[in-house]
Formats: structure tokens, sequence, C-alpha cells
């Protein structure tokens, strides 16, 4: 039968969430976090088939679907303290406005990033048009996620959360106000309408940067919680698994689900990293979120799928579960919504 509702976890005891850490705390940290990973990475084999098969980019037939990207950039909404709102930037960037402070997610403002064409739809909210930046949150160091030359147009005193590990790449470019987190660790942001909370939450990833760095700092994604309890659940990049469960045992009454449906052809290479659109609901329910955003689409063409396909696809394994159409937030590039108070 179809799904009507986001499903709770009815038998297990709410997990008590951690007590926040200060912000800006010194920390050491393991040489590497290979030990967190849910899958093997892929090796030169893997790299070679998909460079025969001509799998990094989509067909050349299908880029003509580029073109119908939707891109429909506009005002950002007026947010009060009691706001929670967000608009899309595109990729992985988001502009989260909650409990009277703005939080910007993996902002990539450049139009092109390393190892990748450039960017196939616009960034949705110019840069000159955002409001004051209270705090950034990473997910993890690929270059799409962690783009340096968007974080040196940011004041060097902006708090910047990060994974474990990550910390000493943002002090070596003068951010001086940085805290990097594990898995279930948390911190709190004063704003006029009380605490925002910010945890660090895992995720079925990886991490990479240069050609010695493989896994030496954490990935994962964030929960921010509002004054009043509403929550956001940012997936960052992530394939489906297990964490997902867990994430939604200990993080009661998701509102919505931030969560990636591009990058994922060939399954054969990407399954364990990134999430196709039908796994993308599934986590959605797994996380028992009453809405879901995609993500991680329209911007970068990082993978073999046709640009329009994921958009279709979402909707398609959506109307499946017979939840709610308002409750899929497939937004366009630029657009925003507003998280209506419970």
């Amino acid at each position: 039968m179809p799904e009507t509702a986001p499903p709770s976890h009815p038998l297990a005891e709410p997990h008590p969430l951690a007590e926040p850490r200060p912000l800006g705390e010194p920390r050491t940290w393991p040489r590497d976090f290979t030990d967190r990973l849910t899958a093997p990475l892929p090796g030169v084999r893997a790299l070679a088939r998909i460079a025969r098969e001509g799998k990094l980019r989509p067909a050349a037939e299908t880029l003509r679907q580029i073109q119908q990207l939707p891109f429909e950039p506009g005002p950002m909404p007026e947010a009060s303290p009691t706001t929670v709102a967000l608009t899309w930037a595109g990729h992985a960037s988001w502009v989260i406005r909650i409990g009277g402070l703005t939080v910007l997610t993996d902002p990539v403002w450049s139009r092109k990033i390393l190892g990748t064409p450039a960017r196939v739809t616009p960034v949705g909210v110019r840069w000159e048009d955002l409001p004051p930046v209270d705090a950034v949150v990473i997910s993890h160091n690929h270059y799409d996620h962690l783009d340096a030359p968007t974080l040196k147009r940011l004041p060097r005193d902006v708090p910047l959360l990060l994974p474990a590990g990550l910390a000493p790449w943002a002090r070596r470019r003068g951010f001086t106000q940085v805290t990097d987190l594990d898995w279930w660790e948390a911190v709190e942001l004063a704003g006029p309408a009380g605490p925002v909370r910010i945890d660090f939450v895992p995720a079925h990833h990886w991490s990479k940067r240069t050609l010695t760095d493989t896994c030496r700092s954490l990935w994962g994604g964030w929960v921010l919680t509002a004054p009043d309890g509403r929550r956001i659940h940012f997936a960052g990049d992530t394939g489906h698994g297990h964490w997902f469960e867990e994430i939604g045992r200990r993080y009661r009454d998701i509102d919505l689900a931030l969560l990636p449906i591009g990058a994922y052809d060939p399954r054969w290479m990407l399954r364990p990293v990134h999430t196709d659109p039908e796994e993308a609901v599934r986590a959605c329910q797994d996380l028992g979120a009453r809405c879901l955003a995609p993500m991680h689409w329209s911007t970068f063409l990082l993978s073999a799928e046709p640009p329009l396909e994921p958009l279709h696809r979402i909707r398609a394994a959506w109307a499946a579960t017979g939840r709610p159409r308002s409750d899929l937030w497939d937004l366009p590039v630029g657009a925003s919504r507003v998280l209506a108070e419970r």
C-alpha cells in the first residue's frame, strides 16, 4: 500500500542528544577516518572501466535538455526571528534563514570547479543580494562542496562549522571562528529568538582533496534546529544506507530533508556514495521527515544521467508513495520556500 505519511520510530526510545560543544574549540583527531567508510572506495580498475564505458558525462544527444533545467531566481522571502525559510542557490548550496540567522550550506558561487565542466545553470542568488552570513556549514572537502574561492568572499570571522579534521584547512586561510565536529556532536549559535542548534550527523560518503589526503577529514550532514523545534536535515553528499534511520531515531520530527538526487549513473560505481531519486525518497522516509527538497542536480554535470532525468524520477518516486505533492519541494534554482510553523 502507498505510504501517506512519513514513518515514525515508535519502538525506539529517544536518544539523548549531546551537549553542545564550545565554538572554536581546538581538537585532536585520528590521522584518518577510513574506518568510517561504509563501502570500499573505487580503485584503478573501476576508474578505467568508467572511462572505457564513456560514463563520465551525459550522452551528447541529451545535452539539449540543459535549456529546460528549471531556473527561476527571485527575491528571498522576508525573514523574521521566527521564520524558517530556504533558497536554493544550486547544487548543495542553500541559503537557510532560521531563528533570525542566515546559514549557508556548502556554498559554491564559482562558475567552474576543479575537474568539472562549468555549471549549466547560473547561481540562483547573487552574492551581493545575500543577507549578512551568520554561519557556514560544510559537509565534506570535495571541490564541489568546499569551494575556496567562494569562502574567500566571506569575512574571516564568520563561524565555519566543519567535519572533524578540516579545521586546519580553514585556519590556514585566515578564518578565526572555526569549529570541527565528529558525528553526533553539536554547537549552538545565539539568535534573536533563542539558540539555533546545529548537529553534525553521519553520511555514506568519503573525503579527498589532494593525492595524499584520502579520508583525512570526516564527511557528513547537518541537522539545524530552530528555537521553536522545527528541524532541517541537510544531507550533504551521500549514498543510501542505515544512517538515515539512525538519524531519524535521534532527531525526531524532522520537518524538511535536503537530499541529493543527482550524479548517480553508473550505479555500479556511484550507488555507495550518491543517492538516486528513488533512494532519496526512501531516505526521506527513513528519516521520518515530512518534506523533501531535492538538491545536487541541475548545476554541475558530474555523471552520465541525462540532465532532466533526476527531476522526472523524483516526481514519480514521490507520487508512488501517496504522500502530499506539496511536501515535495522540487524547487527551481533560485527559488525559495518558507517552512510553515507547527
